[in-house]
């Protein structure tokens, strides 16, 4: 397998996307995040509307985290063993397109998990992106035009999800060091800097010249 894959984990508002993209640009390959969902829809046959239905933030993994299992009609129905077929069904086909996607081609995973379902990939090398909570409340602001208190409930809500479908689906922990090659606070430096020191970690590791 010659070609390689740079997987990028985020917090909300740490500007991961954003990095995500500008490396793709600069290294001419694919930067995939919510086309998966689509990617995966057409290639189960299955509506688009049903992945983004059973996406991080629905579906029976939030129930189990959330202990809505144990509420009175929930346990023991039919609907539970459903949501549970449903739920890792859509996982493991967004992870079957995940893996395709990596055989064929150079390219860049946000979020997804894609670090967990291409552990063994052996050019592989994936990043984490935190910033401060204040700068990151900020930003969240900024781009949403909301307040600063809407825009903290929003990043505490979004860091809850995504941290809780992370480790569900990969036994480990979402956001620590020991679960990537690199995890970078952007609050330390400028976004050329951040950038720059980015490019060059993946160039080495993966030997991109």
């Amino acid at each position: 397998m010659n070609h390689f894959v740079i997987n990028i984990g985020r917090q909300l508002g740490s500007g991961g996307k954003a990095i995500a993209m500008r490396l793709a640009e600069t290294l001419g390959v694919n930067c995939y995040d919510r086309k998966l969902l689509s990617m995966a829809a057409h290639e189960s046959g299955l509506a688009e509307s049903l992945f983004e239905e059973k996406d991080e933030k629905k579906g029976f993994l939030q129930n189990l985290l959330h202990g809505r299992l144990g509420a009175p009609g929930v346990l023991g129905t039919d609907n539970m063993y459903s949501n549970i077929l449903s739920d890792e069904s859509l996982f493991q086909m967004q992870s079957d397109v995940i893996r395709h996607i990596a055989e064929q081609e150079d390219c860049i995973f946000v979020g997804r998990c894609a670090d967990y379902i291409l552990r063994d990939h052996p050019r592989a090398v994936s990043l984490f992106i935190a910033a401060d909570e204040q700068e990151r409340v900020r930003s969240i602001s900024q781009l949403r035009g909301i307040t600063l208190e809407q825009a903290t409930l929003i990043l505490q809500r979004e860091d809850s999800k995504r941290s809780k479908y992370y480790n569900f689906y990969t036994g480990k922990v979402w956001g620590a060091a020991t679960s990537y090659d690199l995890c970078l606070n952007v609050c330390r430096q400028n976004e050329e800097a951040n950038f720059q020191l980015i490019l060059n970690f993946v160039q080495k590791v993966l030997n991109l010249k």
